[in-house]
């Protein structure tokens, strides 16, 4: 199935560009997709996960909702859903 992936500050610098489209697996989870985008850019190896969960402050959202509310890295995504990450953000 193809999902839209999307990517903010740092780590669209690390993808090279803001958005891309991949097909997963039909019963991939959001900890399936970090680890494989992990895996992929080296600007995002060890920056998405943590412990086998999102990394603390990050913001990891599946069409705007933060996964964190539903089932975190075991939540399960479907074809034509959005995944957005944002690193953390600090400054006043």
């Amino acid at each position: 199935m193809e999902l839209e992936l999307r990517f903010f500050a740092t780590f669209r610098e690390a993808v090279g560009q803001k958005e891309l489209r991949r097909e997963f697996d039909d019963d991939v989870t959001v900890g399936d997709v970090l680890e494989t985008l992990e895996a992929e850019y080296d600007g995002l190896d060890g920056q998405l996960l943590e412990n086998g969960a999102v990394r603390p402050q990050l913001n990891v959202l599946r069409n705007g909702r933060n996964v964190v509310h539903d089932e975190g890295v075991e939540t399960v995504l479907a074809k034509g859903d959005t995944l957005s990450v944002f690193p953390p953000v600090a400054g006043g």
